[in-house]
């Protein structure tokens, strides 16, 4: 089922009004980022590559990208439903490992060799577009465990970001479900009233004084795929780590850290990324339901 972009006629529409802004009327936003020059309009922003780094070694999960999903490799699944996506002038996969690399050219996808150094997915983006020939002016970071991604979050953070011109980067939120709450691995996130993002943490946030997930507030999951101006990506491997992003182990405060700004919309979408090997019988199931082959 295709995500749907929550309305303000929904229920939380006070919480959720900042969606519609963030993707039709965010071209409004006047202004350039203090921190780089981005002074583009959304037409400028107009060459768009969707990337989608894998690599073979994880302490969670070695091998990740090659497990097979009803016959096919998660890699494979993740790379059909990118290309379903309109927005992307190009997709590519970057890897450091032969195997993945050996894979993913025999299913016919595009593979750029990135060094085994990229210490997370934005700075193998970032390899990965320096090797490319052609200039794009936006890169989207699509997460290769996420082979039921919807390609229309795809095209949503790209025009997010096409929309926001004092943003460098955007990405997209679901609703998070209370099994979820205490899940290091499911990444929360909290707004701003006009959809900017304020911080990321593996912890609950917001955090009441009762202790207690409220079943009543609009818990936001971060779904992982991101998109990024050019320019700013080809500058982010040079900024230096910073306290909350080591603490937290999130690429995405050292943005938030640096003072640049990022857009978020907020999807209807059931987060199915893998991140343990007890994750694929779960993505299966729900593939079968789906009857997905």
């Amino acid at each position: 089922m295709s995500p749907r972009l929550n309305s303000s006629s929904d229920p939380d529409a006070t919480t959720g009004s900042w969606i519609i802004r963030g993707i039709l009327a965010g071209a409004a936003v006047a202004g350039a980022c203090a921190l780089v020059t981005l002074r583009r309009s959304a037409k400028l922003r107009s060459q768009v590559v969707g990337i989608i780094p894998a690599r073979f070694a994880s302490s969670r999960f070695e091998g990740k990208p090659l497990v097979p999903l009803l016959g096919k490799p998660m890699i494979q699944r993740t790379w059909e439903r990118a290309k379903l996506a309109t927005t992307l002038d190009q997709l590519v996969v970057a890897t450091d490992d032969e195997k993945i690399a050996e894979c993913c050219r025999g299913f016919g996808a595009d593979v750029i060799m990135t060094s085994e150094s990229c210490r997370n997915g934005t700075e193998r983006c970032n390899e990965a577009l320096k090797k490319l020939r052609k200039n794009f002016d936006i890169v989207v970071n699509i997460q290769g465990d996420e082979p039921l991604i919807e390609p229309e979050i795809i095209d949503g953070v790209v025009k997010a970001l096409q929309a926001a011109p004092d943003a460098v980067f955007s990405t997209a939120v679901t609703s998070l479900k209370p099994e979820d709450a205490s899940d290091p691995n499911r990444v929360k996130c909290i707004v701003d009233n006009r959809g900017y993002a304020i911080y990321f943490s593996r912890g609950l946030i917001p955090y009441n004084k009762s202790g207690k997930v409220n079943p009543h507030f609009p818990y936001f999951l971060h779904l992982g795929i991101q998109s990024y101006d050019a320019q700013f990506l080809r500058i982010y491997p040079e900024l230096s780590p910073t306290p909350l992003q080591l603490e937290e182990d999130l690429e995405q405060l050292k943005v938030l850290e640096n003072g640049y700004k990022m857009k978020v919309i907020k999807v209807d979408h059931d987060a199915h990324g893998v991140d343990t090997p007890e994750d694929v019988e779960k993505i299966e199931a729900l593939m079968r339901a789906q009857n997905l082959s």
